[in-house]
């Protein structure tokens, strides 16, 4: 009587598993469509919102309520427990897939976030003039001005008064040798389609090709370097990989001083005067 008692109990914690994996088998499917909806651009309701979070938080419960049971069949009741391997696999992956679904949501929301501050003048950059808007106007991609803002502000926030003998000293030196170059090619787009297929950037440069005739990007410099000897890497490119009836033009940005309205002003004005295969710098 005892053993009846016991297996029917196993049996039904064996069905509160199935119809968690039911459940989960459409409930994932839904919330990767709910959270497909949700990008930067576009505008989403509240309600959704909340919908995607409550959604992420009941797939949560399923989740930890199947892996109890689980471990509970395994020990006490291991005896009358068929382990389905096939469905734990797909319990697995349900979990995997609704946490980096919910983890791009979240990146998304902060990205909607940047882009709002952009618009409304609430961000530190924009907040202090229209002058300071330009540089994120270098892309046209939000999410490429975002990476743009976020290297800008890491940029003043290291630039701070040097005081000697103190920890200012260390984070000062990291300024001194942290920056950026803007860059920009144009020429044909046979050539530029050449271009961005041959040269791999690293990973945390940003390029973007918005023009069939231009390519436009912003390197990252984690150490010292010299805007002559950005130009010479950008010279010698074009010269020995065949890209000569491009020109090329390289805006250094070191701190904030350096995004002033009469620098960007001046690019298609020099762009105009220059020859193919010409790199050239510009500084204010």
């Amino acid at each position: 009587m005892e053993k009846d008692r016991v297996e029917r109990y196993a049996v039904s914690l064996e069905h509160t598993i199935k119809n968690d994996y039911l459940y989960l088998k459409e409930a994932v499917d839904n919330f990767q469509e709910m959270c497909r909806i949700v990008t930067p651009e576009r505008s989403v309701p509240q309600g959704i919102m909340i919908d995607i979070r409550e959604m992420y938080k009941e797939i949560r419960t399923r989740l930890t309520e199947i892996k109890a049971i689980q471990q509970l069949l395994q020990g006490k009741y291991r005896h009358y427990y068929r382990r389905d391997s096939v469905r734990d696999k797909e319990i697995t992956e349900f979990g995997f897939i609704a946490k980096n679904c919910y983890s791009k949501f979240e990146y998304v929301l902060k990205q909607k976030l940047e882009l709002e501050k952009v618009k409304t003048g609430e961000s530190k950059e924009t907040s202090q003039g229209r002058d300071r808007d330009l540089p994120f106007k270098w892309f046209h991609s939000k999410e490429n001005q975002i990476a743009l803002i976020k290297n800008i502000r890491l940029l003043k926030e290291l630039a701070y008064q040097y005081v000697p003998g103190s920890e200012n000293e260390e984070k000062r030196s990291l300024s001194d040798e942290r920056s950026l170059t803007l860059f920009l090619l144009r020429g044909e787009p046979s050539s530029l389609d050449q271009f961005q297929s041959r040269i791999r950037f690293r990973e945390h440069d940003t390029v973007e090709r918005f023009r069939q005739d231009e390519v436009r990007g912003a390197l990252t410099h984690l150490k010292k370097v010299l805007p002559s000897q950005i130009e010479e890497v950008f010279q010698r490119m074009l010269k020995e990989k065949g890209f000569s009836n491009m020109r090329g033009l390289l805006l250094p940005i070191r701190s904030q001083q350096d995004l002033r309205r009469s620098l960007f002003n001046r690019v298609e004005t020099v762009l105009v005067e220059m020859k193919e295969g010409e790199v050239k710098t510009i500084f204010d």
